[in-house]
């Protein structure tokens, strides 16, 4: 096994959708509710009270940048490196943004009220966006087939063109997009 650690930094706002089950108080309507809660959808740190990038968020990305690549394995025919990605790399650690939720700002969107784009009825709501963010992310490579080179390569195709968040560029938006500022191997 091999760590490798990249400090990221955005290129792109980043914003979150947590899903939340706070009740609605007695007599609020969806408006006052919204204006309310919006901070609910943002992934906080209780310990230390800062927001943070699930883990997941970062393997996921790669494994759909391994998708969207599709380079092939030198050597071993058609086969490429997309279920060494999906299999062999993890992100256990929650990547801490530092930054306090008091200090992140809402942006207010009319939406589709069942979250599925084209869908008929629409609402206002409001998401958590986070205009610059750097982060160190911490990857394990569990499967040897993935150089340092291929890693490199996938994680910057990730950044540009499948991000992380809401709105990312995977999911038709432009959010949640990153550069590599920095790569070390241990």
């Amino acid at each position: 096994m091999r760590i490798i650690k990249a400090k990221l930094v955005s290129i792109s706002p980043y914003s979150q959708s947590r899903h939340h089950a706070t009740p609605k108080l007695d007599k609020e309507g969806p408006e006052k509710y919204e204006e309310r809660t919006w901070k609910e959808r943002l992934h906080v740190n209780k310990d230390t009270n800062t927001v943070y990038i699930p883990p997941m968020c970062f393997k996921n990305c790669l494994s759909e940048a391994a998708k969207y690549l599709a380079i092939q394995i030198p050597g071993k025919g058609k086969s490429t490196y997309t279920k060494h990605f999906e299999a062999g790399v993890l992100v256990v650690n929650p990547v801490d943004l530092k930054i306090n939720p008091d200090e992140v700002q809402g942006e207010w969107y009319f939406v589709p009220s069942d979250g599925k784009r084209g869908s008929g009825k629409r609402v206002m709501k409001c998401f958590p966006a986070i205009n610059k963010w750097e982060a160190e992310v911490e990857f394990l490579i569990l499967d040897d087939t993935i150089t340092q080179d291929v890693f490199i390569k996938h994680l910057e195709e990730a950044g540009k063109f499948i991000g992380v968040g809401r709105f990312r560029p995977r999911n038709n938006g432009f959010y949640g997009r990153f550069k590599i500022e920095s790569v070390t191997m241990e």
